[in-house]
């Protein structure tokens, strides 16, 4: 058993690090549980675990097999879409989109949430992004999605009833009214919603009725949350859902971002989660200060295992943390053709192509370093940091040359390039603040790419400004993956070591 954290008080937000946006969460007794959207990255759908809102362990992936998941034709940004995680009646309930072609809003289920999850039920009555599942008194489901409207809808069969309608859009002016959760409190049914964009216009709005079906009234304090015109350290706030704790106190977890640099300031971990204290003033929800650290909660934290940053893919499966480009098929990656190594076989020829054999994990603190043990005598890859196909810097082997590789946007470029020994080398990354003096025109990071030698100490190759590598620049919904890849034939890989270099 990995050894523990000792408890203590204290709430450090994002309680996820990292690209894990649009956050839906419930609690089950003492157990919260927790789902994200993934996009094109293979399995999809994280699931999260936690006994006190801020310790939180992934458990799994709901769309793990390739039979719940098509992700073949995702563009960058596209596939997996904004779930919703309700318990009902002693199940789970998932639904989310798969924004791809062919695709739809599915639902699967599972009496244990780290798994197995079913097969895809899928809702072809249900048009739409951001599709909500709520049952009302008599046992009847509704189903609400972007815009905002909402269907009757059986769950169980993907069938829907009578004629969708819309439920309300949102405050006057505001656009993209999405990410609707619908909930039963009291006397009144709430609706609450994100608008404005996923940029930093976003904001969470939230309306009231007596029926799940409307009509409903906006809070007069909308909007309920929202860091647009700030210069709060959180921006993008929004895509929120409320949860209420066995004490009765009730929270709100939703994304955000965390901007580096100067103006106009870039993100580049992608939208995280986040957590805020709710209190009620009047039957209306009142969010409480979004703080990167708060001093003490009402109970007391739970003991959390220790990060394990390092891998030696000894394990017949790759833990959950690791996502793959679209699917991951047990010929182009796999950990049994040579036990305690992780084996890719390359299928793209490069990473400015989609089908690219690439694993990796979410880079998840502003500084840090990442380094792998690579094989490449059978073939030619590397270590890379991802954002999608038109962004990435890498450093890559092949025989006895290693060259950093930057593609920013139309221009692709060989940046440097120096002879290694034969044999196994040791590539690394390394992610930092960008070097004194700051101004405006500073850049969130800088992103060094070398080998390691024998003894340790790091050979620097390039040295390249992490904007590049920013929502801000290439846009898009995730955030950086810091991964290996197969470029030519085949690359073996004996450990991935992940190692944050801030707190």
């Amino acid at each position: 058993m990995p050894p523990l954290h000792q408890p203590d008080r204290r709430l450090t937000n994002p309680v996820i690090r990292g690209f894990h946006p649009d956050p839906s969460i419930c609690r089950v007794g003492d157990d919260y549980y927790l789902a994200c959207s993934s996009f094109e990255y293979f399995p999809g759908v994280p699931l999260f675990h936690s006994r006190d809102l801020v310790h939180w362990t992934q458990i799994g992936n709901a769309l793990d097999r390739p039979e719940q998941l098509r992700l073949s034709d995702a563009w960058s940004s596209g596939g997996i879409y904004a779930p919703t995680l309700r318990h009902h009646d002693g199940r789970f309930w998932l639904i989310v989109t798969n924004c791809t072609e062919g695709g739809g809003n599915l639902i699967v289920t599972a009496t244990d949430p780290t798994g197995p999850w079913s097969d895809p039920i899928w809702a072809p009555g249900v048009p739409g992004i951001d599709p909500d599942l709520v049952w009302d008194e008599d046992g009847t489901c509704w189903c609400t999605v972007a815009g905002v409207s909402q269907v009757r809808l059986d769950p169980s069969t993907g069938q829907t009833y009578g004629t969708q309608h819309r439920l309300w859009s949102g405050g006057p002016g505001a656009k993209a009214p999405e990410a609707p959760h619908l909930y039963r409190i009291g006397d009144y049914w709430y609706l609450l919603i994100a608008e404005g964009g996923t940029e930093r216009g976003h904001a969470v709005s939230i309306a009231r009725g007596r029926t799940p079906a409307g009509p409903f009234e906006p809070c007069p304090a909308n909007p309920i949350l929202t860091h647009r015109g700030t210069d709060h350290p959180v921006q993008n706030t929004g895509h929120a859902d409320l949860v209420q704790g066995p004490d009765g106190s009730w929270w709100m977890v939703f994304l955000g971002a965390r901007p580096g640099g100067g103006t106009p300031g870039w993100h580049v971990l992608g939208r995280e989660t986040f957590l805020a204290p709710v209190t009620w003033v009047d039957d209306w929800p009142v969010v409480g200060e979004v703080a990167l650290d708060l001093p003490e909660l009402p109970w007391p934290l739970s003991p959390s295992p220790v990060e394990e940053h390092r891998d030696d893919f000894e394990l017949a499966e790759l833990r959950p943390s690791w996502i793959s480009l679209r699917d991951r098929p047990a010929e182009h990656c796999t950990t049994k053709e040579r036990p305690g190594w992780l084996t890719l076989r390359a299928r793209g020829g490069s990473l400015d192509e989609p089908d690219v054999v690439f694993t990796g994990r979410r880079q998840q603190h502003r500084s840090c370093r990442a380094r792998t043990l690579v094989d490449a005598t059978e073939g030619g890859g590397g270590l890379a940091v991802r954002l999608d196909e038109r962004h990435h810097y890498e450093i890559e082997v092949s025989g006895t040359r290693v060259r950093v590789v930057a593609r920013i946007g139309s221009l692709r470029t060989v940046v440097a390039a120096q002879s290694v020994p034969a044999g196994p080398v040791v590539l690394a990354v390394t992610i930092t603040e960008p070097p004194s003096p700051h101004g405006p025109c500073t850049g969130p990071d800088v992103v060094s790419l070398g080998v390691e030698q024998p003894d340790g100490t790091f050979t620097e190759l390039a040295t390249l400004d992490g904007r590049y590598l920013s929502t801000e620049v290439a846009g898009g919904f995730t955030g950086r993956v810091i991964g290996m890849y197969a470029a030519a034939g085949t690359v073996h890989f004996d450990w991935f070591d992940y190692e944050p270099l801030d707190s």
